[in-house]
């Protein structure tokens, strides 16, 4: 299976690999987004190590259990040949209603097929109040006139 684009990445095709799996985790479909990764992929996720699209998708079902009004940016930092370096934000709620904008910062290396070998992630969470959300689009797919990270200040 193939995952365009492929490797090596220009910066155009890097920036286009980065908004699919923006737009793909949004959707909140674990075995959608499970499937951008090669079956033998390895993640640390904080202080989870998981390898393979099994775990990955039950994680993700998991994750997005807990985590209500999911929205998330991600924005290119680097990339060279095949390897791409990300920052991202998202925001989401509590089954208490607290809300969160998490941070991070995301390394992925990518196999021939275009498909995630390799993910490394570091997250922060920061508890925010429900008027200081900034990611407040209605459906799964960030619209394109909205503003990225760099341009919210984030």
């Amino acid at each position: 299976m193939s995952r365009p684009p492929l490797p090596p990445f220009s910066y155009e095709t890097a920036v286009q690999k980065v908004r699919a799996a923006e737009d793909a985790w949004n959707s909140q479909d674990p075995a959608k987004v499970a499937m951008a990764y090669s079956l033998d992929s390895r993640w640390r996720n904080r202080s989870d190590f998981l390898q393979g699209r099994e775990e990955i998708e039950s994680f993700l079902t998991r994750k997005w259990d807990r985590e209500n009004e999911y929205r998330l940016i991600k924005e290119i930092w680097a990339f060279s040949d095949n390897r791409i370096a990300v920052r991202f934000a998202y925001e989401w709620q509590d089954s208490d209603g607290q809300w969160f904008r998490s941070y991070g910062n995301e390394n992925w290396e990518f196999d021939t097929d275009g498909l995630m070998r390799w993910r490394l992630a570091s997250i922060n969470d920061l508890p925010i109040q429900e008027e200081d959300r900034k990611f407040r689009w209605s459906g799964s797919r960030r619209p394109d006139d909205h503003p990225g990270l760099t341009d919210l200040g984030l």
